[in-house]
């Protein structure tokens, strides 16, 4: 099915450092006629997100008048405070456009509950924040994504344990959204420890592919196309294509950001990371 607007919205800012947190996230908006505003949906997911990573890196920051808090704190917060916080200033940012734009309404038909509103704006998002302590990853609905670890070896520490049916997910528009939403926590032992390589993507991406291996097999050859080139510009150029042929194939949009490890990218190449998106 293809669709007259791109659904999926994206961001990818940082670089790891304390002072520059890693930021990655994508969204993807239902995109059906009743998820009408979904497109809205997800880029108001996506800067939310954005402006809660940020706050949350900088919580974790050793610079405070108390010091930092210990990973325990930061593991609860990550769990809980940050799902919570989303979800409610989601609701708040879409309702807010809706009481703005609410378009031609019939005078005479029944005003349209709080939950149908939300249901116009339905999105999943997918984010992750990395800092020198540690990396965290939250994830509403479907999506992958994908760590190639200190090792090499490709983990989707938030995969679910059953795949959605059909297209039905989990979504923004839930109810009781935020205790859907599945976390990644991972304190940074080391430098070296860090993962090498970070992607996230939009379903269509995963959809493409006949099989879990395919999907896993085209991350593991992103990796090695990087360590090979050796700087990340001709993967920037060929994604694009890579990822319109994604789409053809899911009839869905696709969306990925990806961040490589930058100790494992030549020392004239500093951007740390690649961002493209597709139309299906």
């Amino acid at each position: 099915m293809n669709k007259q607007i791109n659904q999926d919205w994206y961001a990818a800012e940082g670089s790891g450092t304390e002072g520059d947190p890693l930021i990655l996230s994508v969204a993807d908006g239902h995109g059906s006629a009743v998820h009408a505003r979904s497109d809205i949906g997800a880029r108001c997911a996506v800067d939310l997100f954005a402006h809660q990573a940020r706050t949350f890196a900088q919580l974790a920051r050793a610079d405070g008048p108390d010091g930092a808090p210990s990973l325990s704190w930061l593991m609860n917060y990550a769990r809980n405070e940050l799902p919570r916080q989303l979800v409610a200033a989601w609701q708040e940012r879409v309702l807010a456009h809706w009481d703005h734009n609410q378009g031609t309404v019939n005078p005479a038909a029944e005003p349209p509950r709080k939950g149908q509103k939300l249901l116009l704006y339905g999105a999943t998002l997918v984010g992750a924040v990395l800092t020198p302590r540690m990396f965290a990853a939250w994830q509403l609905g479907d999506g992958e994504l994908t760590v190639t670890d200190a090792d090499g070896a490709i983990v989707l520490p938030l995969a679910p344990v059953e795949a959605d049916l059909g297209d039905e997910t989990e979504s923004l528009c839930s109810r009781q959204a935020w205790k859907m939403i599945r976390v990644h926590w991972a304190p940074v032992v080391s430098p070296e420890r860090t993962p090498r390589m970070i992607t996230l993507s939009t379903d269509g991406l995963s959809k493409s592919f006949a099989s879990d291996e395919g999907f896993t097999q085209f991350m593991t050859g992103l990796g090695r196309r990087l360590s090979k080139d050796g700087h990340t510009d001709g993967v920037r150029d060929a994604l694009p294509g890579w990822l319109a042929e994604a789409a053809r194939y899911s009839g869905d949009d696709t969306t990925l950001v990806a961040a490589r490890r930058p100790d494992l990218i030549a020392a004239d190449d500093s951007a740390a990371a690649d961002e493209r998106r597709s139309d299906a």
